[in-house]
């Protein structure tokens, strides 16, 4: 029997043997599967949000499915709440296997996707999954992550805390009334939309909301469409809003659409819209306390997302708690199974229950260093990390320069000319050759490991020979590794036939799930981080304007943050380039960028800071061997560009 297998087996049995209420008189360290899922309440209720955003005159309710334990509201104990709030439910499904809700003849509830109701309800918890307005079963529009979104969310947590109003059906008037079951208290989780929407309601600062558990999120639309003036799409909000609104909310939410449209233009400029969308600026706001989970390598909810979020958490002293994997766009349960559902169940017990467990003084980090390796730090990122300028050089060849932290000589340049056919994995695999299309910058061989971790930028000046240009810098581990394969289908897991199970079933509702392994590639270097920019954002990041040919822009480019060691033996590059192709989209015209090495720095958040780089650079080691990338391995554009993605 396999570990996994062995867990579910033992908490059968436990909930065979303990009548419910025993763990009331246990001492209070973990929650146990004492109440039956079976015969658990499965209801909905429609939540009033204040909101009339399809405009027909009425308050816009939201779809609320709840499952809890019949034998808690006989007993007239109250419960927390569990919520995955989501636009996916009915349009798209969530998980790996892309799970919908299904419903009985009556309109009751039978499938929740995901195991968070199977394992937390025999637990003590009650599970709401909440439909965001104009999706499946809500009224309203869906506005793609503004005020409609976040409010559908919390009218809930309002609702469950006795300050809003529910009905029992989606147009009638008999109240339903959550305060005789509930304690209000309530942890909103979930993957890449759903997880955007728990930043944002956290963002509010609605009392109850206890803790958030955001997977793969979004923490600024903008930053999700664009990088300073620079496309990351070509397509906008309204296509996503269309994608998941209901048929009906198709209809009637013309209007919407057109907003978004009008609010998001493909100029990249910054507009109120966008303003409205950044959960980051109400950090100050959050009492929640926060458990991140992102993949380093997602190039749909890029990296930038959970960085700038961590950092402004960090700033207000939020509790915060993180895992960062080599994967893309993946959830934890198809990464690190029995780990994080034991670590979850920790984490709710303490937030939720209030439990002592000890959940509070575990290590802050978690961090994937090779596939299914891990390494832990009490806190993230380490203290000893220092901002450490780097600087490129003139090297023996054009476009293969030097880095170091020793300034050029004034009047050094480098050139190189954009090609929207090529990319970051293009320009790495020729770092030591003198191509057109980038600028490359490489370390001596490390004589000790390197680790980098937190956010990077780079201060770029460039004179262009054309009105416009797009900008793109990426660093890279250079030499021989085997990594998760983040450009695969699966992002970076395989999944496997077989199942393992994580709590309770019913007929219409199994907690059993496929098993996932991990995909991997050997690889002769990596790209850990990257950012890019429209060099006409030179003046003014929020708005973008024409160039001036032969004069030269300074401007400077937001990597996303990364943790990331590189072994003594490798070497650290820095690659400037034009269009990074499949991630960022390119401009009108096909600029050669003439950058100025004196006016062009690097700083980057290097742990021990310039005398860790001073002393991994200034030994003697032996460079590591030349190893190209798999065949075949390219970078890919997630389709349809929408939180979810190829692994939803």
């Amino acid at each position: 029997m396999s570990s996994s297998a062995l867990v579910v087996a033992t908490a059968a049995l436990t909930t065979a043997l303990m009548p419910p209420g025993s763990a009331q008189s246990a001492p209070a360290r973990e929650s146990q599967p004492i109440y039956s899922y079976d015969n658990a309440i499965r209801e909905s209720v429609w939540v009033d949000t204040g909101l009339d955003g399809d405009r027909d005159g009425k308050s816009d309710r939201v779809a609320v499915d709840i499952i809890r334990p019949r034998e808690t509201a006989q007993q007239g104990r109250k419960i927390p709440v569990i919520m995955d709030a989501s636009p996916y439910y009915s349009c798209c499904g969530r998980g790996n296997e892309s799970q919908k809700k299904t419903y009985g003849p009556s309109g009751d509830p039978v499938q929740f996707p995901l195991f968070y109701d199977n394992y937390f309800v025999p637990r003590g918890y009650a599970f709401a999954a909440v439909d965001l307005a104009g999706t499946s079963r809500s009224d309203g529009c869906d506005d793609v992550g503004g005020r409609s979104d976040v409010q559908s969310a919390k009218a809930v947590v309002d609702w469950l805390n006795g300050r809003a109003r529910g009905y029992t059906t989606r147009t009638g008037t008999e109240r339903a009334h959550a305060t005789g079951w509930s304690t209000g208290d309530t942890g909103m989780i979930g993957k890449s939309w759903d997880g955007t929407i728990a930043n944002g309601v956290a963002a509010t600062g609605v009392e109850g909301l206890k803790t958030i558990v955001p997977i793969g999120a979004i923490s600024s639309w903008y930053d999700y469409y664009f990088a300073k003036g620079a496309p990351l799409y070509d397509s906008g909000p309204d296509w996503l809003s269309n994608y998941v609104n209901s048929p009906d909310a198709r209809a009637r939410c013309g209007h919407v659409q057109q907003r978004l449209v009008d609010g998001a233009p493909r100029t990249g400029d910054w507009t109120r819209l966008w303003e409205d969308r950044d959960y980051v600026k109400d950090a100050h706001k959050v009492k929640a306390s926060v458990f991140v989970v992102h993949g380093q390598q997602d190039l749909n909810v890029r990296a930038k997302h959970f960085g700038q979020w961590w950092d402004a958490l960090a700033e207000q002293g939020v509790e915060r708690k993180i895992w960062l994997s080599q994967t893309g766009h993946v959830d934890p349960f198809d990464f690190r199974r029995a780990d994080w559902v034991r670590t979850l169940h920790r984490w709710f017990d303490h937030q939720l229950l209030g439990y002592r467990n000890g959940a509070q003084s575990e290590p802050m980090a978690d961090i994937e260093r090779a596939p299914g390796q891990w390494s832990t730090d009490r806190v993230w990122p380490p203290r000893a990390t220092a901002t450490t300028t780097l600087r490129p050089g003139k090297g023996a060849a054009p476009g293969v320069g030097t880095l170091g932290l020793v300034p050029p000589r004034p009047g050094a340049t480098e050139t190189f000319t954009d090609d929207p056919a090529l990319g970051e994995l293009d320009w790495a695999a020729h770092i030591d050759s003198s191509t057109p299309s980038k600028a490359g910058f490489v370390s001596r061989p490390l004589a000790k490991d390197l680790r980098l971790s937190g956010a990077s930028s780079v201060t770029v000046t460039a004179t262009p020979n054309t009105t416009s240009a797009h900008l793109s810098a990426v660093l890279v581990d250079l030499g021989p590794d085997t990594i998760r394969d983040y450009t695969a289908r699966g992002e970076g897991i395989t999944t496997l036939p077989e199942r393992t199970c994580w709590g309770a079933s019913t007929t219409g509702d199994s907690a059993c799930f496929k098993e996932t392994a991990a995909k991997t590639a050997d690889v002769g270097f990596t790209v850990f981080s990257r950012g890019w920019a429209d060099l006409g954002n030179w003046a003014d990041e929020h708005e973008g304007r024409p160039l001036t040919p032969g004069k030269a822009h300074t401007i400077t480019l937001d990597l996303a943050s990364a943790d990331h060691v590189i072994p003594a033996g490798h070497r650290l590059a820095l690659i400037i380039g034009g269009t990074d192709k499949d991630l960022i989209d390119p401009p009108a015209s096909t600029p050669t960028l003439t950058l100025d090495l004196a006016r062009t720095t690097a700083r980057l958040p290097i742990v021990g800071g310039a005398g860790a780089y001073l002393r991994a650079t200034s030994g003697t080691m032996r460079q590591a061997p030349h190893q190209t990338p798999l065949a075949g391995v390219t970078t890919p554009r997630p389709i349809p560009p929408i939180p979810g993605g190829s692994t939803r």
